[in-house]
């Protein structure tokens, strides 16, 4: 009986693991559809983009930290550092669509997967199998044809658009994607998820108000809004919002790794916005690309280890952590213990 209810509770964590990284792939997938129109629309501004995104994340869950009324648990500046981190490569990845197509970026997004693995094995001692390595390595082998359709295919692309300096903006913003992918993985395991939403998203607020003020403004002037270039704001915004307030619980309940593994998804919901709203001719080795990133994720899946396992072991990992203030009172009372043992040893004996 114990075995089968942790055979059902494992596979129930799988299926909701499952189950919000879809979420994750179809918010990234809609941020994604709704930069593309922007770009389309003739607006060049990034960095409002986001500041949308990070201004309601800001006022949905910085009252409720402020709520709780206790200090952060972790130095304002790691939240600082990651909230710079991951505007640079939030601003990069948006700043593609301007050169390249929505597949191109989605699927070269996947190379936050390559970093994210060797930071979590030199910065949170993650081992990976041989299998998960090979696993990885055909999904940057798929990546590659990414890089080799767009060389072939820059003579066909629009005057005003250059898909290798896109694909290059791209794999820089993985890089920055990477770092603060893993550094709040290290914080939401040992924290709350509110926190690291809270603050996270009150430092991205500041970075990208500064920026739009130092690089964007020109850009802001230019702009001709209407209810579609409102309305396409929004929708970035809420598909951002959402991404982040789902990706702590996948952080937490299966780590970096499977986190972006499952993000690979998005880029099937990508390649169905370019074909219905776009009319856009995919490249052959598009779906080649998309072919070989699909097996080396199944690779990857069938070698990983189960996501509720890594949880209780978390779990157990944080409650200790928590106990350790009070191990002070804890070693008197095992102390106390031992003496009354003792004495009744004693008296035994006696």
């Amino acid at each position: 009986m114990v075995t089968t209810d942790i055979k059902k509770k494992d596979a129930t964590g799988l299926l909701l693991v499952l189950f919000l990284g879809q979420l994750l792939a179809f918010s990234m997938a809609g941020a994604s559809f709704a930069s593309s129109f922007l770009a389309n629309l003739g607006v060049d501004a990034p960095l409002t983009q986001s500041f949308f995104a990070y201004l309601l994340l800001t006022l949905v869950y910085l009252p409720i930290f402020l709520h709780r009324r206790q200090k952060p648990r972790i130095p304002w500046y790691w939240y600082l550092a990651l909230a710079f981190v991951d505007t640079q490569g939030g601003y990069l990845v948006v700043k593609a669509y301007q050169y390249s197509s929505i597949t191109s970026v989605t699927l070269l997004d996947c190379w936050t997967v390559v970093w994210v693995i060797i930071l979590t094995w030199y910065a949170l001692g993650t081992r990976y199998s041989f299998w998960q390595f090979l696993g990885a390595g055909t999904c940057v082998a798929g990546l590659g044809l990414v890089l080799l359709s767009d060389a072939k295919s820059s003579d066909e692309q629009d005057p005003g658009q250059m898909p290798l300096l896109g694909d290059a903006l791209v794999i820089v913003g993985t890089v920055c994607f990477a770092f603060s992918n893993v550094g709040a993985e290290y914080c939401v395991k040992k924290n709350d998820r509110v926190e690291l939403v809270a603050m996270v998203g009150l430092f991205q607020l500041l970075v990208s108000t500064i920026q739009i003020f130092i690089f964007e403004r020109k850009s802001l002037e230019a702009i001709a809004w209407s209810p579609t270039t409102i309305s396409s704001f929004a929708g970035y915004a809420i598909a951002i919002f959402t991404f982040s307030s789902i990706t702590p619980f996948v952080l937490k309940m299966s780590g970096s790794t499977l986190f972006n593994l499952s993000l690979l998804t998005s880029d099937m919901w990508a390649v169905a916005i370019g074909l219905l709203f776009y009319q856009q001719q995919i490249n052959w080795l598009y779906y080649l690309a998309f072919s070989v990133v699909a097996i080396g994720l199944i690779v990857y899946s069938l070698n990983e280890s189960s996501p509720v396992d890594g949880t209780t072991k978390g779990t157990e990992a944080a409650a200790h952590y928590q106990q350790l203030p009070s191990e002070g009172s804890s070693t008197s009372g095992s102390n106390l213990d031992s003496q009354e043992n003792k004495q009744l040893e004693e008296a035994h004996i006696c």
